[in-house]
């Protein structure tokens, strides 16, 4: 499975997002950025970058992002509305959503070792869309691994869960999609997503 090595603060910065976005608080992207002036971009540029940012946000490659293009198009509705929601329901996505990981690129790992059930069976596919309903779980088996015995107990990290998403505090490894996110549920970075659906329409 191709992966992207490009280290996190960096590629954060060619991209103008915050390293929070990818749940990495601590990195800055601030090292010389007082004396970078860059020329205006082109349409193209500007239309370019959007996309890479939001496959670089969400871990995804090219081919796989061109396919959840394809689909959102063949949906009723706004096609970059709809491409976000898909991509959003991925399962490696709702695990890091509901605090189950520190980031996607955790998640993601965690999701292809066999951690987590969905209803009660176990699925190691991150991109596994999930619907309203579902109740993602982390196995038996994986509860006493130092990842996620530290989200039990009195010192668990407090996590804000997206309102799409239900997690009780008597079952803090246990999530459920309680109803399918729309476009205002993903706020957490800025994205003109019209700006990749026009990148694809050419």
């Amino acid at each position: 499975m191709a992966k992207n090595m490009q280290p996190v603060a960096k590629r954060c910065k060619a991209l103008g997002i915050s390293p929070a976005a990818m749940g990495y608080a601590k990195k800055t992207t601030e090292r010389n950025s007082a004396n970078q002036m860059r020329k205006k971009k082109s349409e193209y540029a500007l239309q370019l970058q959007e996309k890479q940012k939001v496959k670089f946000v969400y871990g995804i490659m090219e081919k796989q992002f061109r396919m959840y293009y394809e689909k959102a198009a063949r949906m009723p509705g706004k096609t970059g509305e709809e491409l976000l929601v898909l991509i959003e329901r991925r399962l490696d996505n709702v695990a890091y959503r509901l605090g189950f990981a520190a980031t996607r690129r955790q998640a993601r790992q965690l999701v292809s070792h066999g951690h987590f059930t969905v209803n009660g069976k176990r699925v190691n596919i991150p991109s596994y869309l999930l619907k309203a309903g579902d109740v993602v779980e982390v196995r038996d088996a994986s509860r006493q691994s130092p990842i996620f015995k530290r989200l039990t107990g009195e010192d668990a990290p407090m996590i804000l869960v997206p309102q799409w998403l239900e997690k009780e505090k008597s079952e803090p490894l246990k999530g459920k999609v309680s109803r399918l996110p729309v476009r205002e549920d993903i706020n957490d970075m800025p994205i003109e997503e019209h700006l990749i659906v026009e990148l694809y329409s050419k």
